[in-house]
């Protein structure tokens, strides 16, 4: 059993929500473009997390055959209980329990950045069927800009954030998380090097603006929790990250003034008192083929 990551790094809730917003069907036609997958395709999602993604690509794809993977127990259950149609199975990307030439399409998202790129794309150039195509994913820097009433945290909540820093600092060290990111440049270039041609590039905007009229009321409130719901879970990893450091009783109350500060954010756009505070995430969306 291995629930590292949805321990100790980025919590059920955070990614399921983030997710559920980024891979939205506001943004279906953005990803489909960038993507051009077939009908009838035989999909591998590698890196699933709890499948919020793997049920997008389901339901924009209806005749094709979703497979979501991750080496993460946790994730895995999560995700069979949201959808328990779909096929989610516990493997690690860089031995992936299926038959060479098995896949129309492999995609990942925030994956690569985390494997070593020999096993990363070596893998799924395995798995995938000539004229396969690989998707790889990637956060770019976007913007992030919180509201006043977010952003101003406790002295209490800065005293343990400062408490543990060097904790969270080990940890990413320990796990390889981001060890082996590359830039917008060499992304295409490591694709080539293992073995893909066809090679192309493009770039998905998200806009999660609460205060944008264009939004739901329902949507507004979806980009406010779901940055909630990181912090609640950031506080929860913890007594993984810094064991016996926090106490019950200070957590408790980390996620106490967590709360506050969001239901206030939450009563401000009931009010109509717009803070105009966003979360502009940008995609790349690298694509090539297996030629051989």
């Amino acid at each position: 059993m291995n629930t590292i990551w949805s321990d100790a790094i980025q919590n059920i809730g955070t990614l399921y929500y983030s997710r559920t917003l980024r891979f939205s069907d506001v943004y279906q036609e953005q990803y489909k473009n960038a993507f051009r997958i077939g009908k009838n395709a035989k999909i591998l999602e590698i890196g699933c997390g709890p499948g919020a993604f793997t049920q997008s690509l389901a339901h924009w794809y209806p005749d094709a055959k979703v497979t979501g993977t991750d080496r993460d127990t946790a994730f895995i259950k999560f995700a069979i209980q949201q959808a328990p149609h779909l096929t989610f199975i516990e493997a690690d990307a860089t031995a992936l329990p299926f038959a060479d030439n098995s896949f129309d399409v492999t995609i990942s998202n925030t994956v690569q950045e985390h494997i070593e790129p020999t096993k990363f794309f070596g893998e799924q150039l395995r798995v995938l069927k000539p004229g396969g195509i690989c998707l790889v994913l990637s956060a770019r820097r976007g913007i992030d800009v919180t509201a006043d009433c977010i952003a101003e945290q406790s002295c209490f909540e800065q005293e343990i954030w400062n408490r543990i820093a060097h904790f969270d600092h080990e940890m990413l060290q320990k796990y390889a998380v981001g060890q082996y990111t590359m830039n917008e440049r060499e992304l295409p270039l490591a694709m080539e090097k293992y073995g893909f041609g066809q090679i192309s590039t493009a770039y998905i905007l998200v806009n999660l603006t609460p205060d944008n009229p264009q939004n739901s009321k329902e949507l507004a409130y979806s980009m406010i929790n779901t940055k909630r719901q990181a912090e609640i879970d950031a506080v929860n990893s913890i007594p993984h990250t810094a064991p016996n450091i926090v106490s019950i009783e200070e957590i408790e109350q980390m996620k106490t003034q967590i709360n506050q500060r969001y239901d206030k954010r939450i009563a401000l756009y009931d009010k109509g008192i717009k803070q105009w505070d966003t979360n502009i995430a940008l995609t790349m969306v690298l694509r090539g083929i297996k030629i051989k």
